[in-house]
């Protein structure tokens, strides 16, 4: 079962994704927050898998909340879901920053958001489809290009580079394979070594640290 917290400060917000998200079938709703402070306490004591995050809330907002979640998490931090009815480029590049694992838009479909917190359970980050690209290139644009961090960067062998580049551009694991003609197996394999070496939780936090650490081309 994924143990599942809502953080909005709307009650009737939360109550539709609690019905949505248990009629599942597979995903427990652990608990509510109605704003950013009270979310912080809460998930320091209910430890849930995945935090379905609002933006805008009185009381702290939902990117300075997840900032202090995922910094102050006891072993592996919860993955934080962003969702929020503001289809702007500065929520998502916050959020990417504050350490969120995805992003989704509140007008997305029941079944979307099940199956977003279905994916942030099982490590694998996402953003709502219609902005990834628009993200990333963002997130590019924004992030000084830094001396690469040798250190990180050798743990790598050059696939796995190669690899985090092209995914650091928008690719998916199909489009990666295509482009490298290799199997999108192959291409599972490597980014899941790649992540256990420097230390990240899922693709987006991947992407974060290629442009971090400039390993993702310019």
């Amino acid at each position: 079962m994924i143990t599942v917290m809502l953080v909005d400060d709307q009650s009737v917000v939360r109550a539709g994704f609690r019905v949505i998200l248990e009629q599942a079938g597979d995903i427990e709703v652990v608990g509510e927050a109605s704003s950013g402070s009270a979310a912080v306490e809460l998930a320091r004591r209910l430890r849930p898998e995945v935090i379905c995050m609002d933006v805008r809330m009185p009381g702290g907002d939902g990117l300075t909340a997840t900032r202090r979640i995922v910094a102050e998490a006891v072993g592996s931090p919860p993955a934080v879901l962003v969702v929020t009815t503001f289809d702007l480029d500065e929520y998502v590049f916050g959020a990417l920053e504050s350490g969120a694992s995805g992003f989704i838009l509140k007008d997305c479909e029941p079944e979307e958001l099940i199956e977003a917190v279905r994916r942030l359970a099982d490590g694998q980050g996402l953003v709502d489809q219609a902005v990834t690209r628009r993200v990333i290139a963002e997130f590019a644009r924004r992030t000084p290009a830094p001396a690469t961090d040798a250190a990180a960067a050798h743990q790598l062998t050059a696939r796995e580079v190669e690899i985090i580049g092209l995914l650091a551009h928008g690719l998916s694991n199909v489009e990666i394979a295509d482009e490298l003609f290799i199997e999108t197996s192959t291409v599972k394999s490597h980014l899941g070594r790649a992540m256990a070496k420097i230390g990240v939780r899922d693709r987006l936090q991947t992407v974060v640290w290629a442009y971090r650490n400039g390993v993702a081309p310019r």
